[in-house]
């Protein structure tokens, strides 16, 4: 048995799409041992060594679920919670994990898009997770590690991005968005487990506070449009008017300064140096997980 498979990775948010998916990665790697923090325990069904209670609603239940463990991955609800209680909760898993004496903490965070936008733009979602990047670099862990997932390529199968008829009657997407405006970078979350796997086994490497964004391709509205036509599929896109929770913000950030921010190249490149299996792109996971209409 190697050193690290006697060491505990804890994941706050283990039944999440990122924490899940960390949960199975760091099982298939067999490093590390993995404790799955739950609001629920008794109700977890996942692949993890062990699952104890745990709640950042309640800061008291963090200590204690975290003791023991080497590493620690967090990730925060952005829709769950109100802004500054994602902040909190954020702030909370820090400093329970700091007092538990772990070694190597992951943060799953986004850019902060009104720094960034110099205030043009309004994303809660993604800078409210910025906001606790700071706590984690002052916490005084012996290696801290920022990991930034991307727009999910699920979300194009999912409820929330559901298609209407357009003017045509084609089955579309109607977002507030141009589609001609690029900058999204997205990817499969499932793969999201292996980058942080990496980043466990390669602490020396990306220990000090690196920025590691996952992305498997780079695209518009118009270049997915074109890709699932090229698949078979019947599908349009509208531009809308209406902008539900910053909706356009984000997707007018995205276009002018891309996902990642601007130093996105550096942060896609380091992490792919330390992912454990390449990112799919689009057109592949499309292939294999949008049914057409042929």
């Amino acid at each position: 048995m190697n050193q690290e498979s006697t060491r505990t990775i804890a994941v706050i948010g283990a039944t999440g799409a990122q924490g899940g998916g960390v949960v199975r990665a760091l099982q298939d790697r067999g490093t590390f041992k993995v404790r799955a923090l739950s609001r629920s325990p008794e109700a977890y069904d996942g692949l993890a060594d062990e699952v104890v209670y745990a709640d950042l609603t309640k800061p008291e239940t963090l200590e204690p679920a975290l003791s023991g463990a080497y590493g620690v991955f967090t990730n925060t609800n952005s829709f769950a919670s109100s802004d500054t209680d994602e902040v909190a909760q954020g702030t909370s898993a820090v400093l329970a994990a700091k007092a538990a004496g772990v070694q190597h903490y992951v943060w799953s965070t986004l850019p902060n898009v009104e720094k960034i936008s110099s205030g043009q733009f309004v994303v809660p979602h993604f800078t409210n997770k910025a906001r606790v990047n700071q706590v984690v670099s002052e916490a005084g862990f012996p290696y801290y590690t920022f990991v930034e997932p991307p727009f999910y390529f699920q979300n194009l199968i999912s409820p929330m991005y559901q298609k209407i008829p357009g003017p045509d009657g084609t089955p579309s997407w109607t977002m507030p968005a141009s589609p001609s405006a690029g900058g999204m970078h997205m990817g499969d979350i499932d793969e999201f487990g292996n980058l942080v796997a990496g980043a466990f086994e390669q602490p020396e490497q990306v220990g000090n506070g690196q920025y590691l964004s996952m992305a498997g391709d780079l695209l518009s509205w118009d270049e997915i449009i074109t890709t699932l036509q090229s698949q078979g599929h019947n599908i349009g896109y509208v531009e809308a008017t209406e902008d539900p929770y910053f909706v356009r913000d984000m997707f007018s950030y995205m276009a002018k300064h891309t996902y990642f921010g601007p130093d996105s190249a550096t942060k896609i490149a380091d992490a792919i140096a330390v992912t454990t299996k390449p990112f799919t792109n689009f057109e592949t996971w499309a292939s294999t997980n949008m049914a057409t209409t042929r």
